[in-house]
């Protein structure tokens, strides 16, 4: 087809004319993209998609909503599986093999009959023990040689003969109430303090004799030997049997007492509550408080007794601390200086 000779018709477009005179809109850039490619000799309608292949491409409802979100975490899998899985062996009851679960009023008379268990061992011992009562009295008097004893008051002997059969009563009946304190315990330890028990037992047994036998041997000689001297060119001492007898039973449970300072030490480095550097560095409390400890603990005022039972304390205290290291070094515990 030939051009037209008109000067203002300057441009051809498809096959047809184009005035150039006619102002025209700026492409914009989608238009300047153009139709999508489109095969030749293919008839459009055989290009759109049929409705149930778009039916088949389109994703289920839970499916998108599942791709949508995010991918969780492994610890996340595994714990939204665990109460389907199968119980396992480990865990808690790892932790505290002997559990077991019971209402608070079934604790509660579980505690009383284990109460009314040790009160009735102790009853029986001091039982035992009232009718060596004899011999008992005597062998306290041992230590005041030379002393004469007097009864003061109508049946001051007899009131006497219980107190000594109560305290001999409850030094043979302390393992059994320890036991029925474990007892009622022990379910409510994990494994670790399970085996902490035999030890702690083991040496507050051997702690307590131990400090019986130091005061017998050690403190009551020594208060009495002091007392008897300071005033003997003044007075001639005749004694109250009660007193002194109320003298030397609580001196010598007050001194076995105060031998359980190790076992309490042990058992918080065990625990990983105090380590051995902070137990030393608090040795001028500790000096301090053995020397209050004396003075309370002892029944008479003299400061041979307090001396001598505030030193015992201190070299205790000392003694924790190297079973402390020896347990679990010299190193502090973490996160602490």
């Amino acid at each position: 087809m030939r051009a037209p000779e008109d000067p203002e018709i300057s441009a051809v477009h498809g096959g047809e004319y184009i005035d150039a005179s006619i102002e025209v809109a700026a492409p914009q850039p989608d238009d300047l993209a153009g139709p999508e490619p489109v095969a030749a000799g293919v008839p459009p309608a055989l290009l759109q998609p049929p409705e149930s292949a778009l039916q088949l491409a389109a994703p289920a409802p839970a499916a998108a909503a599942a791709a949508a979100a995010p991918a969780a975490s492994p610890p996340l899998i595994a714990a939204a599986l665990a109460p389907a899985a199968a119980p396992l062996g480990g865990g808690r009851d790892d932790e505290f093999p002997g559990e077991v679960e019971m209402p608070l009023v079934d604790h509660l008379e579980e505690l009383r009959r284990r109460i009314l268990r040790s009160l009735l061992a102790l009853v029986v011992a001091a039982a035992g023990c009232l009718v060596f009562v004899r011999p008992l009295v005597r062998l306290l008097e041992m230590p005041a040689r030379g002393i004469r004893f007097l009864q003061l008051a109508p049946g001051e002997f007899l009131f006497v003969s219980l107190k000594v059969a109560g305290y001999a009563g409850l030094t043979l009946a302390l393992p059994w109430m320890l036991f029925e304190a474990l007892a009622f315990v022990l379910p409510g330890l994990t494994r670790r303090e399970r085996r902490l028990v035999a030890p702690t037992l083991a040496g507050s047994s051997l702690l307590f004799a131990a400090g019986l036998a130091f005061a017998w041997w050690a403190l009551v000689p020594a208060a009495l030997r002091f007392l008897v001297s300071y005033g003997a060119d003044v007075v001639e001492p005749i004694w109250s049997i009660e007193r002194y007898l109320d003298f030397v039973l609580l001196l010598m449970v007050a001194t076995a007492l105060a031998f359980q300072l190790p076992v309490l030490q042990l058992l918080l480095g065990a625990l990983g509550l105090v380590d051995a550097r902070r137990m030393l560095s608090a040795w001028r409390w500790v000096v301090l408080a053995s020397a209050l400890a004396g003075a309370v603990l002892t029944p008479s005022t003299d400061p041979i007794t307090m001396l001598l039972l505030s030193g015992a304390i201190t070299a205790l205290y000392l003694i924790g601390i190297g079973l402390v290291v020896l347990s679990r070094g010299w190193n502090p515990l973490p996160g602490r200086d």
